[in-house]
């Protein structure tokens, strides 16, 4: 019977990212036999190495008989070549306690002896996606509690690395809960405060669907996939680092609750805080300050729910050891003028070099992030911390610190041209009076961005700006023509910009 499941592999040469995908003919007899379908879920065997993958059904005409085509990352995940041969069955019903939980409205604890939140975790990539789904669900929106929450981010640390800061009572962090293109402010809070000899690990996630993460704007500018060893040596040098924290496997479990809650459009506030807090924690930090932006167009949309997330940031970070500040700040529109990973890059070098045409917001803002570190470092005022952070800043301490940074973790790179751009100008002249944070992040994405570093959007106008008749509202880089044609047609339908025009 275990013959007649044996399937030899064949490189499909397809790239579905993070997911495993096996590619099985219409007519293969596991498909047959074991009623299988499109989009079902699978065991991969390979010596001592199973997976779990999700099915595509092909015409018979793309897969010779008797073999199973796999995608890039299940062969890599596999640790298998071409021609090799492989165990396929069906894979086990390790869903059944979320379709319980979903459909009981009852969510797990983390010390739920039957199916912990940490079992789950470490096979979440390996559930079928129906049944997370409804579990996710069901933890939508504010449906948990505070202590669900708590029981939530200390499972997310537990199924991950931790780093450890021997004789380190004090580490700093900060974390921004998202939603406005191109605010950038973690490489300069990073590099002002670790200039005044304080620790900030910082650890940061790539883009999932924005436009650039601040591990993706890194990635142009230095090597970010360091290792733990790595991680420590640099900022035992320096004090600090800026490094992708999904190389390390810190809160693995954080990445696949992100991509299936945003496929789903849930703004699940209890993954939202145990998101941010188990990175935290799994990076050792003791003292973090969490900036909520609040906008229309921003991921927080009004100040209660600003407010009410801050009270249960602040509660869950002290139930699990972690001091945190909340502070609610202002997003009614971008922050900089660089929307993609180079653009952002390029923002954040002006600041630091102090040039003329640095964005003044991200600098403020980036000011006042390092000004509350300070005053929870050193337990001063807010505008001791402030004027502090100033200094730094202007007398180039902060970018010689954070060049040393660069160079600890491999040197500092040159950023990439786009191959494409185009320049948008004004047809009729008016004021700036509303940008659309959600459709200026969509435009920058479909131009290519952060999959192509160099792609983006340069912003030549801020609300409140008067504008004349064929002045400049953004340049967008793309690296091909068919992308940066597709992302101005969307521009065109989508309009990220409300004008009031002179009569």
């Amino acid at each position: 019977m275990k013959q007649a499941h044996s399937l030899q592999v064949v490189d499909i040469g397809i790239d579905t990212h993070q997911e495993p995908v096996v590619y099985l003919r219409r007519d293969c007899h596991i498909c047959r036999s074991e009623g299988l379908a499109s989009n079902g879920r699978v065991t991969l065997r390979f010596e001592q190495t199973s997976i779990i993958a999700t099915l595509n059904v092909v015409d018979e005409h793309v897969l010779v008989a008797g073999t199973a085509g796999l995608s890039k990352s299940a062969l890599h995940r596999l640790g298998i070549r071409e021609g090799a041969a492989i165990w396929v069955c069906h894979a086990p019903d390790i869903a059944e306690t979320l379709i319980n939980a979903a459909a009981g409205n009852k969510i797990l604890s983390f010390t739920d002896g039957n199916a912990s939140y940490n079992q789950i975790f470490m096979a979440s990539d390996d559930i079928h996606k129906t049944a997370f789904n409804s579990f996710l669900s069901v933890c939508a929106g504010s449906r948990l509690d505070v202590d669900e929450i708590i029981d939530l981010t200390q499972a997310m640390v537990a199924c991950g690395k931790r780093l450890h800061w021997p004789n380190q009572s004090l580490i700093l962090d900060k974390h921004c809960v998202g939603g406005l293109p191109g605010n950038r402010t973690s490489p300069l809070v990073v590099s002002i405060v670790s200039a005044a000899g304080l620790m900030v690990p910082k650890t940061s996630s790539r883009a999932i669907t924005s436009p650039s993460g601040t591990a993706d704007t890194m990635a142009t500018l230095t090597t970010v996939n360091l290792d733990l060893t790595d991680i420590q040596r640099v900022v035992a040098e320096t004090n600090a680092c800026l490094v992708w924290g999904g190389a390390v496997n810190l809160s693995p479990a954080d990445d696949v609750l992100i991509r299936i809650e945003r496929a789903l459009d849930l703004d699940g506030e209890g993954q939202l805080i145990a998101s941010v807090l188990s990175k935290k924690i799994a990076a050792g930090s003791t003292h973090a300050v969490i900036d909520i932006p609040v906008g229309p167009t921003a991921k927080v949309r009004t100040k209660m729910d600003a407010e009410r997330l801050a009270s249960i940031f602040t509660q869950v970070g002290a139930a699990c050891g972690i001091f945190i500040r909340c502070l609610i700040s202002d997003g009614c529109q971008p922050v900089g003028l660089g929307i993609g990973p180079v653009e952002e890059a390029r923002d954040v070098l002006a600041v630091l070099q102090g040039d003329v045409w640095a964005p003044k917001d991200l600098r403020e803002r980036a000011l006042m992030l390092a000004a509350h570190l300070f005053s929870l470092a050193y337990q001063f005022s807010y505008e001791s911390g402030l004027e502090k952070a100033t200094v730094i800043l202007d007398e180039g301490q902060a970018w010689r610190q954070f060049q040393r940074i660069v160079a600890a973790q491999g040197g500092l790179k040159t950023l990439p041209e786009a191959r494409y751009q185009h320049c948008e100008t004004l047809s009729c002249a008016g004021t700036l009076i509303a940008v659309d944070n959600r459709r200026l992040a969509r435009q920058a994405k479909l131009a290519g961005a952060p999959g192509t570093p160099a792609a983006g959007i340069r912003l030549h106008a801020r609300v409140g700006d008067v504008l004349r008749v064929g002045a400049p509202v953004f340049t967008m880089y793309s690296g091909s023509r068919g992308e940066l044609d597709y992302a101005l047609s969307y521009y065109r339908e989508h309009s990220p910009f409300t004008f009031v025009h002179d009569e």
